[in-house]
């Protein structure tokens, strides 16, 4: 598969619905190398899933650092020269932040967002993966990670909505919005094939990718 049109592919989307594990199986079919979010490091992480009100703002502060430090190292080192898929998308990260965070702490974290926003590449395309609340929360039950088991069903759905929201309006870099329903490209090889040719052939700013029952 030639990846000499996209040098950087993020590949995104809500809890549950596989972006690293596609993220990986990408880098493996382009000869690429991955940048990923590294959630085991953020010491406050647990303790947000234990306690959300206390430990949301040094959490979101600790993932907004952390990813700016992976993307500063990937504009200023030779790892840009080679092709790179990733898990995150720096400017989805002020959504989280809406989800859990009180007036003030939000207005703190604007701040610090919009000075370290402008020092992210931009990718040359966006790759969101789809799916309905319910498939998410089947998804995160079956993979039985401990500190996930506390995320409540509400959280997920209005976290779920508001990825929605966010890719409505999204129009920064191309984007290639895979519906997950029907279309497993993790699992099954077929489906990541027709993926591939998908983002192949890809020619407008914004398309979808849905597969029926």
């Amino acid at each position: 598969m030639n990846f000499d049109t996209y040098k950087y592919i993020v590949v995104e989307g809500p809890i549950g619905a596989g972006k690293t594990t596609l993220a990986r199986k990408l880098a493996t079919a382009f000869g690429a190398q991955t940048l990923l979010e590294q959630p085991q490091e953020n010491p406050f992480l647990e303790k947000f899933y234990r306690d959300a009100a206390r430990y949301a703002l040094p959490a979101q502060m600790f993932f907004l650092f952390q990813r700016m430090n992976q993307l500063r190292d990937l504009t200023q080192t030779d790892l840009f020269n080679a092709p790179v898929v990733s898990d995150f998308l720096l400017d989805k990260d002020p959504l989280f932040a809406h989800l859990t965070l009180g007036d003030d702490e939000l207005n703190l974290y604007r701040q610090l967002y919009e000075h370290l926003r402008p020092q992210a590449p931009l990718p040359d395309l966006v790759i969101y993966l789809q799916a309905q609340p319910e498939t998410l929360i089947d998804r995160i039950k079956k993979r039985g990670v401990e500190m996930e088991a506390g995320l409540s069903e509400t959280y997920l759905h209005r976290l779920s909505e508001s990825y929605s929201r966010f890719f409505y309006h999204y129009d920064t870099a191309p984007l290639l919005i895979v519906n997950t329903e029907h279309l497993n490209p993790i699992e099954r090889d077929d489906d990541f094939d027709l993926l591939l040719t998908r983002i192949k052939n890809m020619r407008g700013k914004r398309e979808f990718f849905n597969l029926g029952e």
